[in-house]
């Protein structure tokens, strides 16, 4: 453990001025991010007396070796540069206000022909008009079952509505009146537009406004003798009412604002946000966050308004007009004009005192504490059974340390076709999804053939770096100073940690003894000898290690076991789903692969018109030439292959990904395939088993 005398920089060469620091580990990675007004002043406060610090904040300043700073001119520039670096670097010690839910919103996609009404996730996108965040999807699906019998717009999907217009039929919802049915030409797309725009007006507040034009509708029907109009116009109406009541104001002013509060203790913060616009809540979000110091909630205040409006808003369309906060910043000046900036118009960052504003904080506040109250219930045992895992892995497996960092490898195919292999990384218990990497097997015919491939391939990349690392070191002496400064494991040029650089204290690979076998004479070939290696086989959960005859038996309540359990069944789940990819793609691609003269413009043309494979075995010649860009001779070469090619797959639809045989799993052909192996994946939504068992394990 380093001491932090060894890289405390002299008082007399650190500035007074404001500027931005960065503690890095021995391996060069930056491990926190701060700002100071005086940096001088801030500095020493970490080395003046390390064992008065705060917990946290001791255990960063030991695992660090370096610290860094640069000069800025303003707080702001200050503010903005901290904000860059977090985002760049993802600092393992500063306090993180994100988790792993994207939360979703009602979109409107107004940049297309016919609008859709949708959940959306993720970034948002120009030409589409948001509501929310929700808490959760349910939530916007119930409002838009309810309104959509107001206002009947378009939400299938793309392929859906293709298809309703090619066989002349409406979906579901055209016939039961919940979709005005654009995509058969029931309203034309000015009709289907003004419905569109009076969704999002109710949607921004404008209620009473679409309330009084229904009442009015209702009673000149009534006048005029139409009583089922007058009916439906009734139902309407109350309709509207019941979506109203799911959504209570809170502002009568319809202020757009995020109504922020805290419940902390020494060790930890929770922070509450109640999302409101147009004077109604539309979401609520919540975080549990360590503190690293002795923080007060001015600062919390500063590092929540920097992550959450830096870090998740890409754009600053997120930002409301008002944040309202139980405590401003010292630097609130700073903060209020980085946030307008960021926005674009004024921003204001304030105290609520009184009236409505008020009630609502505290009622976030409550919120807040109950959350805090919550986590604690469990925090002991989260932190206690994290601890105790690494510890027994370390006893059991006679490690000199605690493994910090695991990574796993997993083998996925379907009787050895389309091989993928998966590597996941864990770092202090918890995954480490920003360093996951998927390979595509080259070469081998079974898991011990795999297992050596994608272990070669994962080490000889980490040593082609440290060797790269230290020959530009010896023929450039800035390239030395560089990588002093960053660390092997830094790109000096992007200032990004480099693909394979950091190797790990334990390789889970899954399988027994010929798995790990296999797996150590690639290790032993490469002259690796400080990682150590072990095997989980799946049948009775056995720890294998190299060289042993028989396994290391964990209890079935060891923590150990099951934090390895949980590594093998990630590498497991990240297999599956780039094979199932990879799959897809060969299963879709192939029929109309290698025929003369038939391009991917005439491919796309082709299933444009008739939709699927199997639709375009049975087609002519004739109607064949009369897609354009077919002529009679390529009419006759795509017959004359399709007739001759047994349909190994169901039918699929190219443009939708339905598929048209019940045979066989859905397929979107447009997923692109990673063949590098080097890509780095965000997981998907899959904890499926096999889809076909793999081979029995040798």
């Amino acid at each position: 453990m380093p001491d932090p005398s060894t890289y405390r920089p002299a008082s007399g060469t650190i500035p007074l001025g404001p500027g931005v620091y960065r503690f890095r580990d021995e391996r060069g990675r930056v491990i926190y991010v701060g700002k100071a007004k005086g940096l001088r002043q801030r500095l020493n406060s970490y080395f003046a007396d390390v064992a008065a610090l705060h917990p946290r904040t001791r255990q960063m300043v030991t695992t660090a070796a370096s610290v860094e700073w640069t000069v800025v001119r303003t707080e702001v520039e200050a503010l903005q540069l901290e904000y860059t670096w977090i985002k760049e670097f993802d600092p393992r010690f500063n306090v993180r206000y994100r988790d792993d839910k994207s939360y979703p919103s009602l979109a409107v996609t107004l940049y297309e022909q016919y609008p859709r009404l949708q959940v959306m996730r993720g970034p948002r996108r120009k030409g589409v008009r948001y509501f929310g965040p929700y808490s959760h999807a349910w939530a916007i699906r119930e409002t838009l079952d309810l309104l959509l019998r107001v206002f009947p717009a378009r939400t299938c999907s793309a392929g859906v509505f293709k298809r309703a217009g090619q066989i002349g039929r409406p979906c579901l919802l055209g016939y039961i009146g919940k979709c005005s049915a654009p995509c058969v030409g029931r309203v034309s797309a000015d009709e289907h537009r003004a419905i569109v725009e009076d969704f999002c007006d109710f949607m921004a507040g404008k209620t009473d406004l679409m309330i009084k034009r229904l009442d009015r509708r209702m009673t000149e029907a009534s006048a005029n003798l139409e009583f089922e109009l007058a009916a439906r116009m009734r139902d309407d109406l109350e309709a509207l009412r019941r979506a109203l009541e799911k959504q209570a104001v809170v502002f009568g002013d319809g202020t757009d604002a995020d109504v922020v509060a805290f419940a902390e203790d020494d060790l930890e913060a929770a922070v509450q946000v109640f999302h409101v616009r147009g004077g109604r809540v539309r979401g609520q979000r919540g975080w549990i966050v360590d503190k690293l110091d002795d923080t007060g909630t001015g600062d919390l205040v500063e590092q929540f308004v920097t992550q959450f409006y830096g870090l998740d808003a890409e754009d600053g369309s997120d930002i409301p007009r008002e944040v309202l906060v139980p405590v401003l910043p010292d630097d609130v000046d700073a903060l209020t004009e980085w946030l307008s900036g960021r926005r674009g118009t004024r921003v204001q960052l304030r105290v609520p005192q009184r009236g409505d504003k008020r009630a609502l904080a505290q009622t976030v506040a409550r919120n807040a504490a109950q959350s805090l109250e919550q986590h604690k219930l469990k925090r002991a045992s989260d932190l206690t059974a994290r601890s105790l895992a690494l510890s027994e892995l370390q006893a059991a497996l006679e490690l000199s340390a605690a493994p910090l960092r695991i990574e796993c490898f997993d083998i996925s195919h379907v009787q050895g076709t389309d091989v993928v292999a998966s590597m996941v990384v864990f770092e202090d218990g918890l995954a480490r999804k920003s360093e996951y990497r998927r390979f595509a097997m080259r070469q081998g015919t079974g898991d011990t053939d795999w297992i050596a491939e994608v272990i070669r391939r994962r080490f000889a990349r980490y040593l082609d770096e440290q060797v790269a690392a230290g020959a530009d070191a010896d023929s450039d002496p800035a390239a030395e100073a560089a990588e002093t400064s960053v660390g092997a494991g830094i790109d000096p040029t992007t200032g990004r940690p480099k693909k394979f650089a950091y190797p790990p204290n334990l390789v889970v690979v899954d399988g027994g003894a010929p798995q790990v076998a296999a797996a150590q004479t690639i290790l032993d070939e490469l002259g690796i000898d400080d990682v150590a290696l072990v095997g989980l086989a799946k049948r009775l959960e056995e720890v294998w290690l190299p060289g042993e005859r028989y396994p290391t038996i964990l209890p079935r309540t060891s923590e150990g076991l099951y934090l390895l359990q949980r590594v093998r069944d990630e590498a497991h789940r990240f297999a599956i789903t780039f094979h199932r990819e990879k799959r897809s793609k060969s299963m879709t691609s192939s029929a109309l692969d290698g025929i003369p003269g038939l391009g991917d413009t005439r491919r796309k043309a082709l299933m444009t018109r008739f939709g699927s494979l199997k639709r375009l075995r049975a087609a002519t010649v004739d109607e064949l030439s009369a897609v354009a860009g077919i002529g009679p001779r390529t009419a006759q070469a795509i017959a004359t292959a399709l007739a001759t090619s047994a349909p190994s797959t169901p039918g699929v639809n190219v443009s939708t990904g339905e598929v048209l045989d019940d045979t066989a799993p859905g397929v979107n052909v447009s997923t692109g395939e990673v063949l590098d192996d080097t890509a780095s994946t965000q997981t998907g939504q899959d904890g499926s088993q096999h889809a076909a068992e793999e081979a029995e394990r040798q």
